[in-house]
């Protein structure tokens, strides 16, 4: 499965993300024909510098940016300036567009796409940049399909910081949905539905998919007033009774608290939240381990903060060379 990235072309082998706390990075290689975690790397980034936003300016000093994404690179080796660049979901609106006839032609569906979403944004849409992949089939041979629409300038201020440094940000994605890929292959397809919270210090997302298919989507600004485990309930109630929802199947917990994803905080808020989680919905919650999709290739075990940080890397890069 592979869901919209925001900018794409082939899969190269080094993923990094940029967050409001930090740099991280991850080059992938194949060992015995395996997938494995060969490079990491995260460098802090000071207070303010990037703050992900839909609209606003998201980066207030690209030097700065770029001379952590630099060290970032430079930890991580091998040659390729070419990466997979992964932004915090509050960049771009994620929706389900429903078309029941689907245009037969490619510039067709690109032009009916945005004209559906045209709305939605609070710029124009000349000045978007719009993704977006198949999901689920309607009856009478429509189709829903997932897009992602993010503001070009927005984009591309997180490209510039990647170019100063020397690398240049051939397909890009957001967190979540990378996240996504790296539950899929790490488990396999799951039958039925499933849930999977995604938390970080700046948002909390909340994605239902049917299979493999995504159904819901909903994105959250920290500091709102609903708490993420009242949402979590409010959005099984909506699965319930708009999306003929028979359950869950699964539910993955998944991201880092406000600490970042230093020490021992990560897991704790992480676990915090599940039994949260598990309160309100009265199921048993996963997490997402990256490492039964690509292990690392210089430890047997790694610490949980890693592992939390490096699942969105993991899924762009493991997603990306499988539809390669």
């Amino acid at each position: 499965m592979r869901l919209p990235s925001i900018l794409r072309t082939a899969a190269p082998p080094v993923a990094i993300q940029i967050t409001s706390r930090a740099v991280s990075g991850i080059t992938l290689t194949r060992h015995g024909g395996a997938p494995v975690i060969s490079a990491h790397a995260i460098e802090p980034l000071p207070a303010g510098i990037v703050t992900p936003s839909f609209t606003a300016q998201n980066i207030a000093d690209r030097a700065v940016v770029a001379g952590a994404v630099s060290r970032v690179a430079a930890k991580l080796g091998g040659r390729s300036r070419r990466a997979v660049l992964v932004l915090p979901d509050s960049v771009a609106k994620v929706s389900l567009v429903r078309l029941d006839a689907v245009p037969g032609r490619a510039d067709d569906l690109d032009q009916l796409i945005r004209w559906h979403v045209r709305k939605s944004a609070p710029f124009p849409i000349e000045e978007a940049q719009v993704s977006y992949s198949p999901g689920a089939a309607l009856p009478g041979g429509g189709r829903e399909y997932v897009v992602a629409l993010a503001r070009a300038q927005v984009v591309r201020e997180f490209e510039g910081a990647c170019a100063e440094a020397g690398l240049h940000a051939g397909l890009v994605d957001l967190a979540t949905l990378s996240l996504v890929n790296t539950v899929l292959i790490a488990n396999g397809p799951v039958p039925g539905d499933w849930l999977l919270v995604h938390v970080t210090p700046d948002y909390g997302s909340i994605v239902i998919l049917r299979g493999q298919e995504l159904i819901f989507f909903r994105n959250r600004a920290e500091g709102s007033d609903e708490s993420l485990p009242d949402l979590v309930h409010q959005t099984a109630m909506y699965y319930e009774d708009r999306l003929s929802g028979g359950g869950f199947a699964r539910v993955v917990v998944a991201g880092v608290g406000a600490d970042g994803g230093a020490g021992g905080g990560a897991s704790t808020t992480l676990e915090t939240l599940r039994r949260q989680v598990e309160a309100k919905l009265g199921v048993r919650t996963d997490t997402v381990d990256p490492q039964r999709v690509a292990k690392f290739s210089d430890r047997i075990a790694a610490d949980p903060a890693l592992t939390i940080t490096i699942a969105p890397l993991v899924g762009a890069l493991a997603g990306a060379s499988a539809d390669a």
